[in-house]
Formats: C-alpha cells, sequence, structure tokens
C-alpha cells in the first residue's frame, strides 16, 4: 500500500469520527484543555454509553488518548492529539484578562507554564499553587535556561493570595485540578517532572506545555481589548 493511499485512509477515518455533531463537540471541548470521562458528560449533557461509544470511535481515529490521573488513579483524563487536526478547530472561544497557571507546589510546572505563555500571548500570566512550596525547582530554571525561557526565580506563591474573580484559571496538574473546590476553567494534564527530578522528566515537561500552550493561546482572546471606534462617514 502507497504512503498517499494510507494517507487518504487515514484522513478518511478522521473525517468520519468528526462526523457525528456529539463527537465534534467532544473534541471543540478538548481543544480547551483534557477532561475526564465524567467532566466531559456533564458539560456536554451526554449519557455516559453515548460518550464511552464517541470515545473509542475517536480514540480509534487517532484523535484522542487516555491516561490516568497522577493523583487518583481511578480517573483518567482524556486529551485531544494534535496531529491531523490543523484547521478543524474553531477559532477563538473563551477571554480573559489574566490567566493563571497552578499546580500543587508552584516549583515547576507552573512557572514555566506562565512564562512559555507570556511569548505566545498578550494577556498577562502568573502562577500559583495549591499548596505552595519553599523554592522554584533547581531543575526548571535549569530547562528554561537550556531553551532561552525568562524564567524569573520568585518563591512560589497560594493560589488564594494571587487568584482574583475575573482570572482563567488553568490547572497543569492532576492533583490541583482534583482538589480544588471549584474545579479550574481548564486543565492541561502533565506529568509532574519534580518526581523523577530527572533532566530527561523536565525536558519533557517543557515540551509538552509549549504544545499544549502553542495551541491554547491562539484560543484565548483578552477581555481587555478594547474596540476601535467607528468613524461618521
Amino acid at each position: 500500500m502507497n504512503v498517499e493511499l494510507i494517507e487518504a485512509e487515514r484522513r478518511a477515518a478522521v473525517h468520519a469520527a468528526l462526523g457525528d455533531s456529539g463527537r465534534l463537540r467532544i473534541v471543540d471541548a478538548l481543544s480547551l484543555g483534557d477532561r475526564t470521562p465524567v467532566e466531559l458528560q456533564a458539560e456536554l449533557g451526554m449519557p455516559s454509553n453515548l460518550m464511552a461509544h464517541h470515545l473509542k470511535t475517536l480514540e480509534a481515529a487517532g484523535l484522542i488518548s487516555r491516561h490516568r490521573s497522577e493523583a487518583d488513579r481511578r480517573r483518567s483524563y482524556v486529551t485531544l492529539e494534535r496531529d491531523g487536526l490543523a484547521g478543524l478547530l474553531q477559532g477563538d472561544q473563551l477571554t480573559a484578562p489574566r490567566v493563571v497557571f497552578v499546580c500543587t507546589a508552584n516549583t515547576a510546572r507552573s512557572h514555566l507554564a506562565a512564562a512559555l505563555w507570556r511569548t505566545r500571548s498578550e494577556i498577562p500570566s502568573t502562577s500559583a499553587g495549591t499548596h505552595p512550596g519553599e523554592r522554584i525547582a533547581p531543575g526548571a530554571l535549569q530547562v528554561a535556561r537550556r531553551h532561552g525561557l525568562e524564567l524569573p526565580e520568585v518563591a512560589p506563591r497560594a493560589l488564594a493570595d494571587v487568584a482574583q474573580p475575573s482570572d482563567l484559571v488553568i490547572t497543569v496538574c492532576d492533583l490541583a485540578h482534583e482538589e480544588l473546590a471549584e474545579p479550574a476553567a481548564l486543565h492541561l494534564s502533565v506529568p509532574d517532572p519534580v518526581v523523577l527530578g530527572t533532566r530527561k522528566a523536565f525536558d519533557r515537561a517543557f515540551e509538552l506545555l509549549a504544545q499544549r500552550i502553542e495551541d491554547l493561546a491562539p484560543r484565548i482572546s483578552s477581555s481587555r481589548r478594547m474596540r476601535t471606534p467607528q468613524r461618521n462617514a
């Protein structure tokens, strides 16, 4: 089978999977962040058996993947696979005056995410933790330097001391997402590099955050943007 035919069959499978309005709604929801199947059911008002069917179809088409939560191993998160979706997603879906990235200790992922966001969006960003640690992890500072990313070495802060009612909160840690009394608006499920503490773990976390933020930033517009007054004819 030649390469052109293989690619044509892959594209046909993608279009077939997206030819159902329910599956398209799932893809639209996942384009803004990871969800558990239960969260998707609640958000889309879809029964569990239908959700399971749609997820199986999307997974078979290579459009989603699933992995266990680092916090509650009984949960699984559904992630949208970026390959093959270029040009298929909606444009701006949310507005926000500021973005707050949250992990548990505010020592690695959330700081890296906020710094990466500043390279991709005009919307201000900051970071916080649900249980702040003492200092930024050395591995986070090192991976930022390796990639030429400006990462200010500031003390971790508590979410309660940082968040404002109008903020868009994005968790980058399964534990933080699951323990917040009011779930974050968006969630990016990224493994904790501090657990392993290796250069490879921090590079992988950086790579995942960079990919997810590159995809997400164009979907969120600034609510501070002022409209240009129209001139009288």
